[in-house]
C-alpha cells in the first residue's frame, strides 16, 4: 500500500514539474502561475466551492471506472455513460408533472442511473454474447451517445424558442439545491461523501466485491470455484455505468440545468486518470478527484492572473498518467 501511494505521489509531482517546465518554455513564470492556481482554487470559500463542483463528477465517474477496472474490464465508456445519464435525466425531468422537490430530484437522478446502466449493459452484452472487446464497444458507444445528443438538441429536444441547440431548462423541483448563496456547491456533494465509503465497503467487505476482485485477478480460477464470471461481469459493468450515469444526472440537475452538445468537458475520460491515480481504491479516487478538481477550479485564475493558458492543466493530467505508467512498468521490470 505504501509503495502504491508513493507511486501516485511521485506521478503527481512529475506532472506538476512537467507543467512548470512547459510554462517556463512558453515564457511564463511557473511560481506565479501555480500560486495563482492555488489561490484561485483554495484561497477563498468560493474557490473551494468550485473545487467541490468540479470534483463531484470526477470522483463519481472515477469510482465507476475503478469498479470496472477491478473486475478486469476496461470501461473507456464512462463519458458516454455519463452523457447518457444526463440525457435520460433531462428527458424525464422536462416531461415530469409537478412533484415534491425531494421526490422530483430522486426520480431525476434515478433516471440518470438507469440511462448510464443501460449503455454499460449494452457494452457488457456485446462482450459476453458476441466477443466484442469492451474497449472497442465502449468507445463506439461514446460516439453513438454523443451523436444521439447532437441530433436531439438540434431537433426534437431543442428549446421551444429555437434560439440555441439545447433542451428546455429543468423545472425547479428536479434540481439539486445549492448550499450557499452566491456559490455553486450543491447538495450532491453529500452524495460523494456517502458514495466513497459505500463503494469501499462494497469492494472490500461484501461478497460481491470479493468476487469482483477475484474475477479481475483470475477469471478462470473464479469460474472453477463455482462463480458465474459472466454474470458478475455483467453486474459490474452495469453498476459502473450506473455510477457514471449518476455523475451525469447530478451535473445536469445541479450545474447546467440543460442538455446541449459538448455537455461534458471530458469528465468521463478524465475519470480514467482519476481512477488510475487513485490506484482503483475508492478513497484514493476521492483524493485524486480533489486534486484534479483543484487543478480545474484554479486553471482560469492562473490564466487570468499569470497569463498562462488553462490548457496547461490538461497537460499536467496527461503527464501524471504517463509518469504513473512508467513508474509501474519500471517496478514490474525490476521485480521480474
Amino acid at each position: 500500500m505504501t509503495a502504491r501511494l508513493s507511486s501516485s505521489l511521485l506521478a503527481a509531482a512529475i506532472g506538476l514539474l512537467a507543467g512548470a517546465a512547459a510554462i517556463a518554455i512558453g515564457g511564463g513564470d511557473p511560481i506565479t502561475a501555480y500560486t495563482a492556481l492555488a489561490e484561485g482554487a483554495m484561497g477563498s470559500a468560493y474557490g473551494w466551492s468550485e473545487v467541490a463542483v468540479k470534483a463531484c463528477p470526477l470522483v463519481i465517474s472515477g469510482l465507476a471506472v475503478a469498479l470496472a477496472f477491478r473486475a478486469g474490464l476496461w470501461n473507456i465508456g464512462a463519458e458516454g455513460q455519463l452523457v447518457a445519464g444526463a440525457l435520460v435525466a433531462v428527458c424525464f425531468a422536462t416531461n415530469c408533472p409537478q412533484l415534491p422537490t425531494a421526490l422530483g430530484v430522486s426520480l431525476t437522478l434515478l433516471a440518470a442511473v438507469c440511462g448510464g446502466a443501460l449503455v454499460a449493459a449494452i457494452a457488457a452484452l456485446l462482450k459476453l454474447r458476441r466477443g466484442v472487446d469492451e474497449v472497442i464497444g465502449t468507445i463506439m458507444l461514446n460516439f453513438i451517445v454523443l451523436g444521439i445528443v447532437g441530433y436531439l438538441v438540434h431537433g426534437p429536444m431543442m428549446e421551444a424558442s429555437g434560439n440555441y441547440p439545447q433542451s428546455e431548462a429543468l423545472p425547479g423541483f428536479t434540481r439539486l439545491p445549492r448550499l450557499f448563496q452566491g456559490m455553486r456547491i450543491h447538495a450532491g456533494s453529500f452524495a460523494v461523501v456517502a458514495l466513497v465509503p459505500l463503494c469501499a465497503w462494497g469492494l472490500y467487505r461484501s461478497r460481491f466485491g470479493y468476487v469482483v476482485r477475484a474475477v479481475g485477478a483470475n477469471p478462470v480460477a473464479t469460474e472453477l470455484a463455482g462463480f458465474s464470471v459472466g454474470r458478475y461481469l455483467l453486474a459490474t459493468f452495469t453498476a459502473s455505468g450506473a455510477l457514471a450515469g449518476l455523475a451525469g444526472g447530478m451535473e445536469v440537475a445541479s450545474v447546467t440545468y440543460r442538455m446541449y452538445e459538448n455537455f461534458s468537458p471530458g469528465y468521463g475520460y478524465t475519470a480514467i486518470a482519476v481512477a488510475l491515480l487513485g490506484r482503483l481504491d475508492p478513497w484514493g479516487v476521492l483524493l485524486a478527484g480533489l486534486l484534479f478538481g483543484i487543478l480545474e477550479a484554479g486553471s482560469m485564475s492562473m490564466q487570468r492572473v499569470a497569463g498562462v493558458s488553462a490548457v496547461i492543466v490538461s497537460l499536467i493530467q496527461g503527464c501524471v498518467i504517463f509518469a504513473l505508467a512508467a513508474i509501474e512498468y519500471s517496478r514490474a521490470e525490476s521485480s521480474s
